[in-house]
């Protein structure tokens, strides 16, 4: 008898079979960053299904899709003062959404509260007009937390969004994104699981451009498989790392990016990968990932050498997710590679910037101390720099965090 291959990935196919489920019922589209922002933005305006290129019949295959919405839509407004890039697009950028069509607007991120409040409100108003429901942020901290529950083809699905809360956006007192409240995430999917088929827990947290989780981030999404999760979804490194299979729950750690442009020719920077999840009534039946480039005029799916090059790639950074402590090994090749002349520089930077404007290098230095993926790194290269093994790092790791950070397109996949 013909059996598939079930406990862990497949990385032929892109395919995990979860064992302990039947056959999916609907199935659920899930995305990363998009923003109609730099070489995209005209381009979507123009004609919104240009730039998703030969990705739109897999994206309308499925029952429901789940995009990032990675900025508000607005026709004006003024920035706000932040530590890194503020992104905008226009209300009519919506027709981008609406064409594939989208359902469901993640907006826990560090960038849909850029213009502010206001802003956020009409970005949202027109979401919901244009019959896109939205998760993670809200005029309160009760309706950021507030999980979605949405049904496909009579699957009841629930999906929680939170993220770090970056620049201080997390919502409390005033209006923000539902932040880095690990505790509350574990608590809702636990009461989730009476209500849903399954649960689908999607965070925009951690450190960019790096081929690992950091250890706080992979713990919290470790904990969230335990408390009951079907399926987590990472985004915000803008490159694409590694799937952990957690007893049966899929651990999708970095989409990479989607519909975001990058000025850059790093390779990795122009990689991604969407999600399609199968449900059954009995939880997550099955997911299968699907691999895009990114190029200067619209996404194409990888074919041939290249897929299998990424593939490739992204069972060698799955692999140490298995082992906390191999996590940990990771990070600390990425703190080898920043190093000594990296901590000096950051630090340089933004003493710089301060001085020069100083509202900017503020809001730079209190990133620094407030948001998770910043503070961790530097308290963890401050402490090893102190105790002398900022230079300790299995070569296996230096080696593949020097790769994501540097390789550039034009050295091709190996084997052309």
């Amino acid at each position: 008898m013909h059996h598939k291959i079930t406990g862990t990935m497949d990385w032929q196919t892109g395919m995990y079979h979860n064992p302990l489920t039947g056959d999916a019922q609907a199935e659920v589209v899930i995305c990363s960053d998009w923003a109609p922002i730099r070489g995209f933005k005209d381009i979507i305006l123009q004609d919104p299904e240009a730039v998703y290129g030969d990705l739109l019949p897999e994206l309308r295959s499925g029952d429901m899709r789940i995009v990032n919405l990675e900025c508000p839509l607005v026709d004006q407004g003024e920035p706000v003062s932040k530590s890194g890039a503020v992104l905008k697009g226009t209300s009519e950028h919506i027709s981008g959404l609406t064409r594939i069509p989208f359902e469901v607007a993640t907006l826990g991120n560090n960038h849909v509260f850029d213009y502010g409040t206001g802003a956020f409100v009409k970005t949202r108003d027109l979401l919901h007009q244009n019959n896109i429901k939205t998760v993670g942020a809200g005029m309160s901290i009760e309706e950021a937390a507030e999980p979605l529950i949405i049904t496909a083809r009579g699957i009841t699905i629930g999906i929680i969004n939170f993220s770090e809360g970056e620049d201080l956006t997390a919502a409390g007192e005033n209006p923000g994104v539902y932040g880095w409240e690990v505790d509350g995430v574990v608590h809702q999917v636990r009461e989730l699981q009476s209500q849903v088929n399954a649960t689908i827990v999607v965070c925009h947290g951690g450190v960019e451009y790096i081929p690992y989780p950091p250890p706080y981030l992979a713990a919290a999404f470790q904990r969230i498989a335990d408390a009951g999760a079907d399926l987590i979804i990472g985004h915000h490194p803008h490159v694409p790392q590694g799937i952990q299979i957690r007893n049966h729950v899929p651990i999708c750690y970095s989409l990479g990016n989607f519909v975001f442009f990058q000025h850059t020719q790093l390779q990795l920077r122009k990689i991604g990968y969407f999600v399609k999840a199968g449900i059954a009534e009995s939880g997550l039946s099955c997911i299968r990932i699907v691999p895009y480039e990114i190029l200067p005029t619209r996404l194409q799916l990888l074919k041939e050498e290249t897929y299998q090059w990424a593939m490739k790639k992204l069972k060698i950074v799955s692999e140490p997710l298995n082992d906390f402590s191999l996590i940990v090994q990771a990070w600390n090749g990425f703190i080898k590679y920043y190093g000594v002349k990296g901590f000096q520089n950051e630090v340089a930077n933004i003493m710089e910037i301060l001085a020069r404007e100083p509202a900017k290098g503020a809001a730079m230095f209190r990133n620094r101390l407030t948001t998770m993926q910043h503070n961790q790194h530097l308290a963890d290269t401050m402490t090893r720099i102190m105790d002398g093994t900022i230079d300790h790092a299995p070569t296996w790791a230096l080696d593949t965090v020097t790769e994501w950070l540097t390789r550039q397109i034009s050295n091709g996949p190996e084997g052309r």
